[in-house]
Parts: C-alpha cells; structure tokens; sequence
C-alpha cells in the first residue's frame, strides 16, 4: 500500500472564499480539513482546526460566503480556533472530490490549505491508482508530488498534529542539534533557519513540543 502527498494550486476565482480569505490576510497560516461528513453531497458537513487569529474577521467572512449554509466557532488557548460548517461545494469542488475518490484512494487527514493558495493532502492506496487520479483532475487544478512511498500512518499522523511552521521549527532543531544530548543547537540557530526572531522560534517549538505530548498521552494505550 502506498502514499502520495500532493500540493493543488489553482487560481483565486475557483478557489474557496474562505481559502481566499486566509491567503489574503495576514495572521492566518492555514486551515486544517480535519474531519468530514457527506463530502460532495449538496450540502457537506465539515471540521477545520484554523491556524490563525483573530477569529472575528474569519467569522464576518463565512457570514459573507454564499456557499456556507452553517457554522459554528469554537477558540483555543493557543490563538487558533476550530470551525463547525455547512457548506455548498462549488462545480470544481466536486470535480476535485470525484477525480481523487472515484478511482479507489483514500484521502487522509488533515487537508491544509495554506496562505500561499495551495491545498496540501495526502492518499493512500494501490500504486496504480494514484496516476488515474491525477489524470482525472480537473482542468483548473494543477498538482505537485510531493512525495511518494510505503504507507507508515504513525509517520504521517504525528506529522500531522504540527502545524506547517511548527513542523519546520522542529526540523530545523533537529538537523542544528538543538534536541541532542547535550545540546548543540540554539533558539538563535533554530531562528536563522527560520528567518525569524529567536523568541518567534522558540514559542514555535514549545507549541509544537505542546501538541506532540499532548498527542502521545491521549494515544497511549497503556494502563496508569
């Protein structure tokens, strides 16, 4: 069984207002599709983890969209927010669901659609069938491969727990040393990688760090 991590871009007139919204205002990295009911159906039912702050510009936004039926907010301490929403899919939303699913792939959480306007997700399954589905794309739509390769979901799914900026933070402490023993690194090394401050790289990484643990206890199925 195999993977295929793909980047989708397409231009803003057949992208989602609100993954419009996110592209053009700062503030917002990403929104995370991490859950969905119905998808493709007239009306879907659907979850997102939103990397972003304030809530209240996103939330006048989805008042403004003609395609959300529904929703509903709910914050989280570390400024971002998860979004309940009904939503009409557009003609190229469908497009997009049927070319990927038709041909018997499975599509794994979360989705990303990142302030650069691409749409990041990655499908499990037979080889073959991953190039049936790019061929079936539609014509607005073009994709990337990112990555390809055995299906490992412990690999994937803790990757998916960090956001993009965390995840880079993490990597970047990694490779300059900063979790050997005893530490190489520095906030300062990690922040070079970055192109950021050194107190932006280190809140990245206690986030990130915050979410992995916090993961790790709610999986394990040992008994205290």
């Amino acid at each position: 069984m195999k993977y295929v991590s793909l980047s989708l871009t397409m231009d803003a007139d057949h992208r989602h207002p609100m993954h419009q919204f996110v592209v053009e205002h700062d503030g917002y990295e990403a929104s995370y599709l991490v859950r969905g009911n119905e998808v493709g159906a007239d009306v879907q039912t659907l979850l997102f983890h939103v990397d972003g702050y304030p809530p209240d510009p996103y939330r006048a936004a989805l008042e403004r969209a003609e395609s959300v039926v529904e929703y509903a907010i709910s914050t989280c301490p570390d400024e971002t927010f998860f979004l309940y929403v009904r939503d009409r899919p557009s003609e190229t939303d469908r497009d997009l669901v049927d070319s990927l699913l038709q041909v018997g792939l499975v599509l794994v959480s979360p989705v990303a659609y990142r302030a650069d306007g691409t749409v990041e997700l990655t499908l499990v399954g037979p080889g073959g069938t991953v190039q049936r589905a790019l061929d079936a794309l539609p014509d607005e739509v073009t994709a990337d491969v990112r990555e390809v390769g055995a299906y490992a979901s412990r690999r994937l799914d803790t990757a998916a727990t960090l956001t993009d900026r965390q995840f880079a933070a993490v990597s970047a402490a990694v490779e300059c040393g900063y979790y050997d023993d005893p530490r190489q690194g520095t906030t300062e090394a990690v922040a070079a990688r970055l192109d950021c401050t050194p107190s932006t790289a280190a809140e990245h990484l206690r986030k990130a760090e915050a979410r992995v643990m916090a993961r790790l206890v709610d999986t394990d199925t040992r008994q205290p």
